[in-house]
């Protein structure tokens, strides 16, 4: 077995590229320009999402505890175990008892399994409640035995990521795949590339986006060379897909974790994404390779016109690497200061590697008694659960500017799943303030620290401070106060509140808040429940300073019930097709704000947008189906359920069904790929390779239709003499088993009739249509510049 990812610094000295370089200080970076517009990668938090948790009794076809245990075929034990950190059990409606020791509260020791449909759910809604824009699948060589359950978890993560509106898409890993090059392109026109079909399927540029992991690694598990990764490369471009290359860290010199000779494989992708996982663990390492790795990398992509996404890590749990959120917020602030385009975590559920942001156990309480297994208060700072999720929000919000450049980790480590409604919602949360007088930041008065505070610009009121709580809460109290070692004042405010940060209602009259510090110089101002994100407190004077002060500030909720948004109104269909029907609505109304909005089929969310339109794919031809809408505020409230539509989607299409569509070749030479065959150019072409028949190039339909007529072109140009192909044609329905629709033959194509070879057959359904040549006697490969499909 070759070594994992985790395992493949064991042959390269972790950060020993950098041991000539000396410790500096990085400086802050101008943001290099990205080759590529917004889109669901460029500007995005993509996850890594492996998926490959498997539990006797689940049905995955793999069996057993898969990347569990060590021999899958026992139960996962101390002495029988891949954990490195233990899952946060409580969310999930399925749990499968191990042989583990109990819990130390006294609980079975359980775990999940990826193939359950609501486990795949519940991951997909954290992703949505923290940001995670984009999930990476990850797919390993599917032709071994774990081929049909990764075949099966990418349906799973395609219905999870079309109802929470999330993006995903493939992500190949080529290790120990010795067969890669053919069979990475037929595993992608067979299988993968339907799922394209999906409104949530990740696209770049307009096109399905692609990641190929492993290419150019010094270890035994890649061996391969420059020239079959290249030709798999260029291969997905003629696809029409945006490719990602999962690269090493030391890719751009060739050196170490890198084998020499790569370069032009590595310039050839759309997108780099250099491994960084065991690479660095300590903030120092972040900041030397900031300085000395990544930011030439950064240079040499923008220079060859590629977009750069690196790799963030929440670091090792089980090494101790976390420093309770500082490592994680390190390396996010350092790539976003950077200019990195995107950001790939490392990775989602990676729990038998321990760089998971995964909900995680908070305490020995939860993780197995005696296992020697670390939770998240390893380093004694108490952590919630779903901690690193909310770091990953914070660092989303920073790479799109939500949230101010900051060093300093945002996002506080409380217990409970964040701040709940009976605790201080402002704790660490982000500000801003009217102005600031040198040090005394507006982020001093959520720190926890009472000696540091907020200090506006003097003799300039009114001031104001204000702090977004992340969501709406049902706000009733706040608390505010100055250092406690100052004399006694009295400040004049007045609070005000806001759903959408710019409009802004008055809570709390201005009055005089007198603080003394025989009270503690704290001060508590009561407002009526008012459902606000964004609280801000407005100062017009101070008795001992002419500017306003604020040491601390705490924002606290009541209980309330929320009222739902109005329900969205005439429902209507405004375009439709054979496979795909667009809506459009008229908005909800909330107090609160309207988060999104959900569109349901048959009680499913089939699309979740933030607009009044969506366009839901994937549908069959000549089928009809019933939608409705419904909204959702920004306390989680539902609205009832719109006007129900119902809409029959087109006939399928009785022209060329194969333009435009996946196809696959047995090879071809230099640029000829199989794509040609069905962009609708008949001057461009697909080429065998020379002297190698038989040759075959094939189209996938995309779902079954009956068929009965096959065009075939060459470039009409005179240049093209004629020639005789002798060809039959083959149908599929899976795209591996094979019949013969018309017989081996020779078929003239001649330039003084159009080079076009016309063949008809008995009406037969079929999904995959392929031309399979044996002989050619204008040339020693197969030729075509076109491959149409017609209905019967």
């Amino acid at each position: 077995m070759a070594l994992t990812r985790r395992t493949l610094i064991g042959s390269v000295a972790a950060g020993s590229a950098l041991a000539t370089f000396p410790n500096l200080v990085p400086a802050l970076t101008p943001a290099a320009a990205a080759a590529s517009p917004p889109g669901d990668v460029v500007g995005k938090i993509t996850v890594g999402y492996q998926g490959w948790f498997s539990c006797p009794g689940d049905g995955a076809p793999i069996g057993g505890w898969w990347h569990w245990s060590r021999d899958r075929f026992q139960p996962p034990s101390p002495s029988n175990t891949t954990i490195i950190s233990w899952p946060d059990m409580r969310e999930y409606d399925h749990g499968y008892t191990t042989a583990y020791p109990n819990l130390g509260n006294g609980q079975p020791a359980r775990l999940f399994s990826s193939y359950d449909q609501q486990t795949v759910d519940t991951h997909f809604r954290w992703m949505q409640e923290h940001g995670c824009d984009t999930a990476a699948l990850q797919r390993f060589n599917p032709f071994g035995d774990e081929g049909p359950t990764r075949d099966a978890m990418a349906t799973k993560v395609r219905s999870a990521a079309e109802r929470f509106g999330r993006k995903f898409y493939i992500m190949y890993d080529v290790t120990d795949w010795t067969s890669m090059q053919s069979q990475i392109k037929q595993d992608w026109t067979t299988k993968m590339s339907a799922h394209t079909a999906s409104a949530a399927y990740a696209r770049q540029n307009g096109k399905p986006v692609v990641c190929i992991w492993g290419f150019g690694f010094n270890d035994p598990g890649r061996p391969f060379t420059p020239a079959p990764c290249l030709d798999v490369v260029n291969w997905f471009k003629a696809q029409g897909c945006y490719v990602i290359g999962g690269v090493p860290t030391h890719w751009r010199r060739g050196v170490e974790d890198s084998r020499p000779g790569f370069s032009e494989v590595y310039h050839a992708f759309h997108m780099i994404s250099p491994w960084m996982i065991y690479r660095a663990t300590t903030l120092q390492g972040l900041d030397d390779y900031y300085t000395n790795v990544n930011t030439p990398d950064l240079a040499d992509c923008a220079a060859h016109g590629i977009d750069y996404q690196p790799c963030v890590m929440p670091g090792d749990l089980s090494a101790g690497h976390r420093r309770h959120g500082d490592f994680y917020w390190r390396h996010l602030y350092n790539m976003i200061r950077l200019g990195s385009q995107g950001l790939y975590v490392s990775m989602f559920d990676e729990y038998n590697e321990g760089n998971q942001i995964a909900k995680t156990s908070e305490t020995q309480a939860t993780t197995p008694a005696g296992a020697g297994i670390r939770a998240l208060d390893e380093d004694g700072t108490p952590c919630s659960a779903d901690y690193y999720l909310r770091i990953t929000a914070d660092g989303g919000r920073m790479l799109k500017g939500q949230l101010a450049l900051t060093p300093v980790r945002p996002t506080p480590p409380v217990l409970g799943g964040g701040p709940p409604p009976s605790g201080n919602l402002a704790a660490g949360r982000p500000t801003s303030a009217s102005s600031q007088n040198g040090s005394f930041t507006a982020g001093n008065a959520v720190d926890g620290d009472r000696g540091s505070y907020w200090e506006g610009s003097n003799n300039a009121f009114p001031q104001w401070w204000q702090v977004d709580l992340g969501a709406g809460h049902p706000v009733n109290r706040l608390v505010l106060a100055v250092p406690p070692g100052w004399e006694a004042r009295t400040q004049t405010l007045s609070v005000q509140s806001s759903t959408d940060g710019s409009t802004f209602t008055t809570i709390a009259p201005a009055a005089g808040i007198r603080f003394d510090p025989a009270s503690g110089n704290t001060a508590t101002v009561t407002v009526p429940t008012t459902t606000a994100r964004h609280v801000r407190v407005t100062i017009t004077g101070n008795t001992a300073w002419p500017a306003a002060q604020l040491g601390q500030v705490e924002v606290y909720a009541g209980t309330a019930t929320p009222t739902p948004p109005t329900a969205p109104g005439s429902l209507s269909v405004t375009a439709q097709s054979a496979t795909s029907v667009s809506l459009a609505w008229t908005a909800a109304t909330d107090a609160d704000g309207i988060a999104g909005y959900q569109v349901r089929r048959g009680g499913q969310t089939v699309a979740s947008v933030t607009g009044t339109s969506a366009t839901v794919g994937g549908l069959s031809p000549a089928s009809a189906y019933t939608f409705t809408v419904v909204a959702l505020d920004t306390t989680g409230a539902q609205s009832q359920p719109s006007n129900a539509v119902t809409v029959t989607t087109d006939p399928a299409p009785q022209g060329d069904l194969a333009r435009g569509r996946p196809t696959a070749e047995s090879g071809h030479t230099q640029s000829y790929g199989s794509g040609n065959v069905v962009d609708g150019n008949p001057d461009t072409y697909w080429e065998s390779a020379n002297n190698a028949f038989p040759q075959w190039v094939q189209v996938d339909l995309g779902s079954a239709a009956t068929i009965g007529r096959v065009v075939l072109r060459l470039p009409p140009s005179p240049a093209w003499q004629t020639r005789t192909q002798t060809l039959s044609v083959q149908g599929s329905t899976d795209g591996a088993t094979w019949s013969t629709l018309v017989a081996s033959a020779g078929r003239v194509f001649d330039p003084s009739t159009g080079n076009q070879v016309t063949l008809t057959f008995g009406a037969v359904a079929t999904r995959h249509v392929r031309v399979r040549i044996t002989a050619n006697t204008g040339w020693p490969a197969g030729q075509l510049s076109q491959l149409e499909v017609h209905s019967a």
